[in-house]
């Protein structure tokens, strides 16, 4: 705001802290890589601060680009709409992370700032550099081989880590890209089912919970948290997430959240970024996977924080003030795939019952306007926010009543 004093405008004092750290207050043109429900909560949030957001995505049907004040229909990789999106926009993200690095390299060499940076994308597309990142950040993971070709296969030490899971380098997520591999002679068939392209054979691990930390660290250093989350996959897709984290050790919880901050400052990381972890049975706690962007299991902070995942990466891309969020709410949020279109008994197609769900008290519906519903896809998600965790989950757990979904801890 302005005050007018002796006949000349001055900054109040809030907004001359601002600008003298060169934080823009005025409206922004923003842009995301990507059209996925993602990209669609990143321009409600970028718009409710009054900025405009335009969509660089190929579907003329994505949820972002009809939430978004402009919509460049385009491949990722097209050098003319690179060029047309940086003009059109100062600062550009991301929604997912197999968007190609060099289309954000492009856009960063045509002068837009870009968060995250080419560099960093690079590397949590590949898991591979993930892993030699978490070795050289001192963070301990799975134990794991890697398997770049044939001849890789007669390694000794890869009868150490089975069973295991082989899992591919790039392009592997919801549980896509990986095989179970029992015995050495199944690496050779699993190899060869997954194109015979780089890959990672992780050793299997005994799990005791999965868990998630999602860190937004702004150009200057500076970086905050949200809440730990404990995770529960079904099928290799998330299906549903707590906080608070029941069940976990503080002293874990504690070095989750160290681990993934020392993570995105060994990377210079600007942006949003989750970390998910996996707990032993024997209490250790190993780095799964990185995620350069906003991450499903933080959904929950639009109802349960004072600042959610995506204003964060708003603030992050704009070089504004980073404040911890708060959690308000205890919550839990509950995945909503295309299955729950299908009767269980005959198939057929129908709409879930939301006037049931939403009678439910702390009920919060986010439906992404995805125009077909397909089985394993991603629909919406609902969360369910509460006074304490176990009012949160007893209404959660009416809520999977009525959707025909699993118990929470089912």
């Amino acid at each position: 705001m302005s005050i007018i004093s002796g006949g000349a405008v001055r900054l109040a004092p809030a907004a001359e802290t601002l600008a003298q750290a060169g934080v823009s207050l005025r409206r922004a043109r923003l842009g995301v890589l990507g059209g996925g429900q993602l990209g669609r909560m990143f321009v409600h949030a970028a718009q409710r601060l009054g900025h405009r957001v335009t969509v660089l995505d190929p579907d003329p049907a994505s949820p972002a680009a009809a939430a978004a004040d402009a919509h460049l229909r385009a491949a990722y990789d097209d050098p003319q709409a690179l060029a047309q999106f940086a003009e059109s926009c100062e600062a550009v993200s991301t929604e997912f992370e197999n968007v190609p690095a060099g289309a954000l390299q492009r856009l960063a060499e045509h002068g837009c700032r870009v968060a995250p940076a080419a560099e960093a994308v690079a590397l949590c597309q590949h898991r591979l550099r993930e892993k030699r990142l978490f070795t050289s950040a001192g963070v301990p993971c799975v134990a794991h081989a890697a398997i770049e070709n044939e001849a890789d296969l007669a390694q000794p030490a890869l009868a150490a880590l089975l069973p295991g899971i082989l899992k591919t380098a790039t392009l592997g997520y919801d549980g896509k890209g990986q095989v179970a591999v029992a015995h050495a002679d199944d690496l050779g068939p699993a190899f060869a089912s997954l194109g015979r392209g780089p890959c990672v054979l992780e050793q299997r691990v005994q799990l005791a919970a999965e868990v998630s930390v999602i860190v937004a660290r702004g150009t200057d250093g500076a970086a905050v948290h949200l809440p730990l989350q404990r995770n529960l996959h079904r099928g290799g897709i998330l299906a549903v997430t707590e906080v608070p984290a029941a069940g976990i050790a503080p002293d874990l919880a504690t070095a989750a959240v160290a681990h993934a901050c020392r993570l995105a400052e060994h990377m210079a990381y600007v942006g949003v970024l989750c970390v998910e972890f996996f707990i032993l049975a024997d209490g250790r706690l190993l780095a799964n996977e990185l995620a350069p962007r906003p991450h499903n299991s933080g959904h929950y902070s639009i109802d349960a924080c004072d600042l959610s995942q995506f204003e964060l990466q708003v603030r992050t891309l704009l070089g504004w003030p980073l404040v911890a969020p708060r959690l308000h709410s205890c919550a839990v949020m509950l995945n909503l795939l295309g299955d729950l279109w299908f009767d269980a008994a005959d198939g057929t197609t129908r709409e879930p019952d939301w006037p049931a769900v939403l009678a439910l008290p702390g009920a919060h519906l986010h439906l992404y306007g995805k125009a077909e519903a397909r089985r394993g896809r991603k629909m919406g998600h609902l969360t369910i926010t509460g006074a304490t965790p176990e009012r949160a989950r007893e209404v959660a757990d009416e809520a999977a009543g009525v959707l025909g979904l699993p118990p929470l801890r089912g």
